[in-house]
């Protein structure tokens, strides 16, 4: 039977997988009035973000609670703080997700500067990451915590192919500069979501083996046993 630390210690778990869902559709909704150029769809996106900022509310002194009320040691310390952790980077990627809907909203006055074909693929792995990593915080799964922080490396080559791409755009014509501007900042966006991704990764792996994976801090140490 459950004990009452339990049972809070899984209320928890829902509220950050529904904060996740929340971020993973904020996301999609921004890129999705991207490609679509839906300028309603991104002011819904802004909107919703309000829900993501009460989770995180909730979330922050539902942590708090636990803390104080029942001292937890070892395995349901780290948990508690990580999921203090993953509650910041939630609230990190939903407020990147506005701005991602803030620049749709500027890019949908203009015509469109070429076809999104990176931009949404960077969106599909970034989506795939969030939801695979608060899998992987709830299974306690570490391999697949360490995919999802393998998977930045994609994002990050995206991010700068599309860079490279609207470069070429800028140099060749000036008028195109605050259009392309503009997408810069969205692949910028989506390559931040990753890196907070993986940073909820890094944290997944401290908080079921207390390893620390953080600028490949395993691989030294390890490297210093040699």
């Amino acid at each position: 039977m459950e004990t009452h630390f339990q049972q809070e210690l899984n209320k928890l778990k829902e509220n950050l997988l529904k904060m996740a869902g929340l971020a993973e559709q904020a996301i999609s909704n921004a890129v999705e009035a991207l490609v679509q150029r839906n300028t309603s769809l991104a002011e819904k996106a802004i909107k919703e973000d309000e829900k993501i900022n009460q989770m995180e509310i909730l979330i922050d002194e539902w942590c708090l609670k636990l803390l104080a009320l029942h001292q937890p040691m070892a395995a349901d310390l780290r948990f508690i703080t990580s999921a203090m952790r993953i509650n910041i980077e939630l609230e990190r990627i939903g407020d990147l997700a506005v701005n991602i809907a803030e620049r749709v909203i500027s890019l949908n006055q203009e015509p469109q500067l070429k076809p999104y074909i990176d931009i949404p693929r960077m969106a599909e792995i970034t989506q795939a990451m969030v939801k695979d990593v608060l899998d992987a915080f709830v299974n306690g799964d570490t391999n697949l915590a360490r995919a999802v922080c393998e998977r930045d490396d994609q994002v990050d080559a995206l991010n700068d192919q599309v860079f490279r791409e609207l470069l070429t755009y800028m140099m060749a014509d000036p008028k195109t500069i605050t259009r392309a501007v503009h997408l810069i900042i969205v692949s910028r966006c989506l390559e931040r979501i990753a890196d907070h991704t993986t940073n909820i990764a890094e944290g997944v792996i401290f908080r079921v083996k207390a390893l620390v994976i953080k600028h490949h801090a395993d691989a030294k140490a390890e490297e210093t046993k040699q």
